[in-house]
């Protein structure tokens, strides 16, 4: 589902979200879903294999600063397949740099019928960045759309605001891209040469750390 099979009416609904939500408290502690296929929460939930199943989870992003590895990290590989994000929760941490990675991982589950929990420490800063970002570019929004469309399903999000910039940067970015996408043969030479640094970027293995759920012989 994107924005070119959504109709104006449809995607106003989409980023205004349900209607008449009363947001609890504790709600924070769980995740809830932002698109169909996508949901965004704490840690917290990502240890429970019950709810995990429960809620027809496939596939989860785990993002944390390298500084939790210890604790915020996959717990089920052997159910899910998972992808792992070192990433900083401060106003100087690219994003930008780090987001292609997540993207890709969560498109390939989503158009393969998976379902996808992208959860950080505390589901309020970092995982809900990569979310607007991701649905930003999925539907071809505003950032301020995204950010109205993910809040509305979960209040408590809060981006810091160097994440707040680099979410409106990039807007310019995933646009600038589009634009180029539909015209190909503009500039061949640059197109691969940029192909090929964004291949590197997404495995760098200083951010990224990916693998599928086990499968016996």
């Amino acid at each position: 589902m994107t924005a070119h099979s959504m109709e104006t009416s449809k995607l106003r609904e989409l980023i205004q979200g349900p209607p008449d939500v009363e947001w609890k408290y504790e709600m924070r502690r769980q995740c809830q879903e932002i698109i169909p296929g996508l949901l965004l929460g704490p840690f917290q939930v990502s240890k429970s294999l019950e709810s995990l199943q429960s809620l027809g989870v496939t596939h989860i992003v785990c993002i944390r600063d390298a500084k939790e590895a210890f604790s915020v990290r996959a717990r089920f590989p052997e159910q899910f397949k998972y992808i792992e994000l070192d990433v900083e929760d401060s106003e100087e941490q690219n994003l930008i740099r780090v987001f292609p990675p997540a993207r890709n991982f969560i498109i390939d589950a989503i158009e393969h019928g998976g379902k996808v929990l992208v959860h950080c420490n505390g589901g309020i800063s970092l995982s809900p960045a990569f979310v607007v970002m991701f649905v930003m570019e999925r539907f071809h929004i505003t950032w301020e759309d995204a950010l109205h469309l993910v809040q509305n399903r979960r209040y408590c999000i809060s981006p810091n605001s160097g994440f707040l910039t680099q979410i409106k940067e990039y807007e310019s970015i995933y646009r600038a891209k589009a634009a180029v996408a539909q015209f190909p043969s503009a500039n061949p030479s640059g197109n691969t040469r940029r192909k090929r640094e964004d291949d590197e970027d997404e495995n760098d293995p200083r951010y990224v750390r990916s693998f599928a759920k086990f499968q016996p012989r």
